[in-house]
């Protein structure tokens, strides 16, 4: 699976098909488990859980032990997780299961893609998990879905799974030797949540790339901070990439400045003893390759390693079955997945942090020297501008600041001592969630912004622009309008705010 296969299941509901060959290794493995555990203590099968590991279970209650596993570890709280999530969740757990190195039934893997297919989105929530031995808590809702219990959302409206079920002709899971274990000992949560985070974060770049570029051409900044002479002598594929785009982005304006041009070659820049024209920008417009540069970076990165996990066999115990063995260990263990989203939270901040400063640069007649006061189009002291939309901005900044600290060493032992070193994963994930939800905020006014400012350049600066910048214009103008008069603008931040999540750029 990689990250358009998840868009296409996810965002565009594209159905789920199993292979017989995938469908041929799950039955293998699970199989080859149950003719090994007959006559050998296998944890998880006759063995109790975590650090009551110690205690044999008898053959007549081994079924039960299943079902008691989901049923305990079903106490959730907090927000229920978005529909896409879920499914993210679902997907992400149905994927390592096809790999064949769980030992579960076949059933299992149908009735999880008949409740994706199905759109049926189990009650799930955002606490409960320390992200080692897996997302019990998260995944045991979902289990307890697949068995008929507990509740699912459908429509928005939350509904008694069995009626679901019944409704839709999708028959209750039957656990069978290890089901109730697989389903919640593995990362299938945070990773599932990450994966997703990771598809809005290549949005909301690709957005601040294209924002960046368009201030330094409203406030016609020189090129030579974007071009490849000066980018490509540091050696970071990020920014040289960030910009590499912003060139593309650019390509055409008459407004951007030739240096060379400008001062090297106007003799009569030299005669003055100062002058009133910059000679660099501000390190928000001058920097963007390099601010940006390390968050793409950061990006790439995560969906590396978070595809990684999402394409792994992360339970315990694995089931080998060409190895004729099973192993014990700690797959389940989510450390890499809540490294790269702290790195990844903390580079969104910055993000927010740039986009923010950009703002305010616009909004200060003082620093711009070319824009009235908060891009003010109607008269100055009785009207306002985005002097009160600026507060959004800063404030959901600050709050990513506060966010961005890491979760990943929030390590606390619990389970008496046996979960002793812990990796927070689905913390970390959800909170990077939310630091990307922020940052779209901050985008939004940001971009609203500066579309305020292109209205107020004159007709010649206008037809100046590239391509590209006038046709992000015209999609940001479809959700919001010039600010003349003082009027709320709040849904317009909101539909800004979603054009953006769920569009490419």
């Amino acid at each position: 699976m990689n990250l358009n296969d998840l868009k296409d299941y996810v965002l565009h509901n594209k159905s789920i098909n199993i292979s017989d060959n995938e469908l041929n290794k799950v039955k293998e493995s699970y199989d080859f488990l149950t003719k090994f555990s007959k006559d050998k203590v296998i944890y998880g099968i006759n063995t109790g859980f975590g650090p009551m590991a110690q205690f044999r279970i008898s053959d007549e209650k081994l079924n039960e032990l299943q079902y008691n596993l989901i049923r305990s570890h079903a106490n959730g709280a907090g927000n229920r997780l978005p529909d896409d999530y879920i499914k993210a969740v679902m997907i992400s757990r149905l994927n390592t299961f096809l790999l064949g190195f769980s030992g579960v039934s076949p059933e299992v893997v149908l009735t999880l893609q008949s409740f994706i297919n199905n759109n049926v989105y189990p009650e799930i929530f955002e606490h409960g998990s320390v992200g080692a031995s897996g997302d019990l808590v998260q995944l045991a809702h979902l289990a307890l879905c697949l068995i008929g219990e507990g509740y699912v959302y459908e429509n928005g409206v939350r509904v008694k799974t069995a009626d679901v079920l019944k409704a839709k002709g999708i028959k209750p899971l039957e656990l069978k030797l290890r089901d109730g274990l697989a389903l919640i000992n593995g990362t299938s949560c945070m990773t599932g949540i990450s994966l997703l985070n990771i598809i809005y974060s290549k949005r909301l770049l690709a957005t601040e790339v294209a924002i960046s570029a368009l201030i330094n051409e409203i406030l016609n900044s020189y090129d030579d901070s974007f071009s490849e002479e000066l980018n490509e002598v540091k050696l970071h594929a990020g920014q040289n990439e960030i910009a590499k785009r912003m060139r593309a982005f650019l390509k055409g304006s008459k407004l951007i400045k030739s240096r060379a041009e400008h001062l090297f070659e106007n003799g009569e820049f030299l005669e003055q003893e100062e002058w009133k024209h910059k000679i660099q920008e501000y390190y928000s417009i001058r920097c963007v390759p390099q601010i940006l540069g390390p968050i793409l970076d950061s990006i790439t990165n995560a969906e590396k390693l978070v595809l990684e996990e999402a394409n792994s066999a992360n339970d315990n115990p694995i089931i080998r079955p060409d190895k004729n063995n099973v192993f014990h260990g700690g797959n389940f263990h989510g450390d890499y997945v809540s490294y790269e989203m702290d790195k990844l939270k903390i580079g969104i901040t910055k993000l927010s942090i740039l986009a923010e400063r950009q703002l305010n640069f616009l909004l200060n007649h003082k620093l711009n020297d070319k824009f009235p006061a908060f891009l003010n189009a109607g008269k100055l002291g009785l009207n306002f501008g985005f002097q009160g939309v600026q507060y959004v901005a800063t404030s959901t900044t600050a709050e990513n600041k506060m966010l961005s600290n890491p979760m990943s060493v929030q390590s606390i032992p619990n389970n008496n001592d046996n979960q002793d070193i812990v990796s927070m994963g689905t913390n970390s994930a959800w909170i990077a969630k939310k630091v990307i939800e922020n940052a779209f905020q901050v985008v939004s006014v940001h971009a609203m912004a500066v579309c305020q400012a292109i209205d107020l350049l004159n007709s010649e600066e206008i037809a100046s622009l590239s391509a590209n910048s006038k046709a992000f214009y015209n999609a940001i103008r479809e959700h919001s309008h010039f600010v003349t008069e003082d009027v709320p603008v709040y849904e317009e931040i909101a539909a800004v705010g979603k054009f953006l999540m769920n569009t490419e750029i």
